[in-house]
């Protein structure tokens, strides 16, 4: 993701100030009495996934393996009737289990069909099942519920701050767009709100007839009743919840042909479509270049860019990466493509086990970025990367490593140039061929998997034939700045 002050101090870097999030208490749901019986070792899951930067975030207890989203948005109105299927597998004897949820009135819970007691806890919906949940089964959660896209409460990770960017939900005065990175997604619906635990995603959203939805994944279906169409969207690999989308406006739609016959779909405000075009056209010839640089096939089914009104950032969405159209997609904002177009590997394809990892996404994304622009003579590797150097002797003291950084608010400023200066250094110690095995090895390995920074250092050690512990360690996890490569 894109922040303004990022890009002034080390180029096309991409980051959002984190913004808020108080939570509202719902009252509980009236349903009978639970029943006790069934799994006597059963005891209610976590409620926290034990992140140390955001702690609030995520759940135990179970995993969740698909997300079923239904939105029913009516023009000028904040709030949608919706819903939202959750398949998931237990990993525990469970005799309860919490979802991460803000800014939505809770109307009917149901596991397994059942009506099932709910009480909402700041953000979290915590759910006792009339029986317990056995360990390793498969159980689903069915909750109606009104999305309010106007609410806004302040982030634990920032609480006394308003919310900085134009809104996690609203775009524009029609229609909406989704942005939840890094702590907010659960704004949109209730979910298991952490990079550790992807999820396939369905969305299935009504418009009046004369608007256009779009989503993360493929267009299933087109529908139409009246004066309303329903348009479903399916992913067909897991994502991470911070990087789903799902919008509604008025759209002009491109398509094109990608390498290896990639379906090319994207979407952009009719009145931004025309100097849009341009920029738009590119994906393939971005998509061709990431590839060999990688050396690694486009992980996902198809690719895309969303551009919309008044959009707060640039922002990784699955599938169809997102951008302000007005005036962001111009010629100046290339860098930026190519940086939310190597998050599709690097962030949601190979998603960070925790947030303490999120160098991984960012770091790869600011460096590549940085490769682009030397090779179209724009701006010299030596030139952008002594701009990150700079910023991370400013910042490192203040902000603590990118592997442990001192407050949530940084991960996605704080993890830009160190970890581009560290992948900048590998590369000019092993040379560009073996880096580039390096590389995709990493990603064809943990593809629509989570990945920790020891699991980065073991594939660098394995395809090098040397120990790069050290010298990894000390750009994520080291005190000071280590010295500027060479």
């Amino acid at each position: 993701m894109r922040q303004t002050r990022l890009t002034q101090a080390i180029g096309a870097g991409v980051v959002l100030a984190v913004t808020s999030l108080a939570m509202s208490h719902g009252a509980a749901a009236t349903a009978p009495p639970p029943v006790t019986s069934g799994v006597d070792s059963a005891t209610p899951g976590a409620r926290s996934a034990g992140d140390r930067l955001f702690a609030y975030l995520g759940n135990g207890g179970y995993d969740v393996e698909s997300y079923d989203v239904a939105y029913d948005y009516v023009a000028d109105r904040s709030l949608m009737n919706s819903h939202v299927r959750i398949k998931a597998v237990a990993r525990q004897d469970l005799s309860e289990l919490s979802l991460d949820s803000a800014g939505q009135r809770i109307k009917v819970v149901k596991i397994n069909g059942v009506r099932a007691r709910y009480e909402k806890q700041n953000e979290k919906l915590v759910i006792e099942p009339r029986s317990p949940l056995p360990k390793d089964k498969p159980f689903t959660v069915e909750i109606d519920f009104v999305a309010d896209r106007t609410a806004a409460p302040p982030s634990p990770a920032t609480p006394g701050q308003q919310r900085s960017i134009s809104g996690w939900w609203d775009h524009g005065s029609d229609g909406f767009a989704l942005l939840g990175q890094p702590d907010r997604a659960h704004l949109f619906f209730p979910m298991n709100d952490h990079p550790g635990d992807k999820a396939r995603v369905t969305f299935r959203i009504t418009t009046p007839k004369d608007m256009t939805a779009v989503a993360n994944g493929t267009l299933v279906s087109r529908t139409s009743h009246g004066d309303r169409s329903t348009w479903v969207y399916a992913t067909r690999d897991p994502i991470p919840t911070h990087v789903v989308q799902a919008a509604v406006g008025q759209f002009k739609e491109f398509r094109g042909t990608g390498p290896h016959g990639l379906p090319l779909r994207s979407f952009v405000t009719r009145e931004s479509a025309v100097s849009a075009a341009p920029q738009v056209d590119l994906a393939a010839q971005h998509l061709t270049w990431v590839e060999e640089q990688i050396g690694s096939p486009f992980p996902y089914e198809t690719y895309g860019v969303l551009g919309v009104d008044e959009y707060g950032a640039a922002l990784e969405t699955a599938t169809v990466s997102t951008y302000s159209a007005n005036p962001g997609l111009s010629p100046r904002e290339v860098p930026t493509m190519i940086h939310e177009l190597v998050h599709q590997y690097f962030g949601d394809a190979v998603s960070p086990e925790t947030w303490d990892d999120m160098w991984i996404s960012e770091g790869h994304a600011t460096f590549y970025t940085f490769v682009y622009q030397d090779e179209r003579k724009a701006v010299p590797m030596r030139d952008s990367m002594e701009r990150a150097y700079e910023y991370d002797m400013e910042n490192r003291s203040l902000s603590g490593p990118p592997g442990r950084l001192v407050n949530a608010a940084d991960v996605l400023g704080a993890t830009n140039a160190p970890g581009a200066l560290m992948l900048y250094g590998l590369r000019q110690q092993l040379g560009p061929e073996v880096f580039r095995s390096i590389e995709r090895t990493f990603v064809e390995r943990y593809r629509h998997k989570n990945a920790t920074t020891q699991d980065y250092i073991d594939v660098v050690n394995e395809i090098s034939g040397r120990d790069f512990t050290r010298y990894i360690d000390e750009w994520i996890y080291g005190s000071k700045t280590p010295p500027m490569p060479s």
